[in-house]
């Protein structure tokens, strides 16, 4: 019989290590989302790091900006971000303040609060579906760009929290290019997932926008 998932809050120090560390050491765990109509809580499988200023990849390459800016700051908060006109992603800030390293969450499993999760994404068709991608895991959450800066060591009120819950063994834990990334950030392996889990994204290399003409 498994032993149950850690129910211990994940400290700050947790957030202030190197983010190609703090990536992979992520699934497993136990994301807590705590919405007016209920809780839901997130097993983490698949994630994404981002090296800030270092890599061309990340938001943070060419400096700070008002959309970016939680990037910058202390470890163990959230970033989210609109992308393409109509999805919000959850990244979760790492490494020292003014760093700007963080990690996307890109794929989960909904352990609690499913029935929450179907009514925000009823195009979903299974439970496996429900988190299965960035803007799928923050539609299934209900994250938007007002939980962007949300402290996750804020305690019990916050709505956002990371548990310890089970942590991956490495041998289970595979790593890739990451998703849609171009460039010279393409081919660098920060992708981490739990090899073979149903509940994570397929992979898709990068595909130049076509201009109008």
């Amino acid at each position: 019989m498994s032993a149950r998932p850690d129910r211990t809050p994940l400290p700050r120090s947790f957030y202030d290590r190197p983010v190609l560390t703090v990536a992979p050491d992520l699934l497993g765990r136990t994301l807590v989302r705590r919405t007016p109509q209920g809780p839901l809580e997130l097993r983490i499988t698949e994630v994404e790091a981002y090296e800030g200023e270092a890599d061309p990849g990340s938001h943070a390459y060419r400096g700070r900006t008002a959309r970016n800016a939680s990037m910058f700051g202390p470890p163990g908060h959230a970033y989210v971000y609109f992308i393409y006109g109509m999805w919000f992603s959850l990244n979760l800030v790492c490494g020292p303040p003014d760093h700007a390293s963080g990690v996307l969450l890109r794929a989960g499993e909904i352990t609690t609060g499913a029935d929450l999760a179907r009514k925000r994404r009823i195009s979903a068709r299974s439970d496996r579906e429900l988190a299965k991608g960035p803007a799928c895991l923050a539609t299934a959450l209900d994250v938007d760009r007002s939980l962007d800066g949300t402290d996750l060591c804020g305690g019990g009120d916050s709505p956002l929290s990371l548990l310890a819950g089970t942590p991956t063994p490495p041998d289970l834990v595979s790593s890739g290019p990451r998703t849609g990334v171009g460039g010279a950030g393409a081919a660098h392996p920060y992708r981490y997932w739990i090899t073979h889990d149903p509940t994570v994204s397929p992979y898709r290399a990068h595909a130049p926008r076509r201009r109008s003409t």
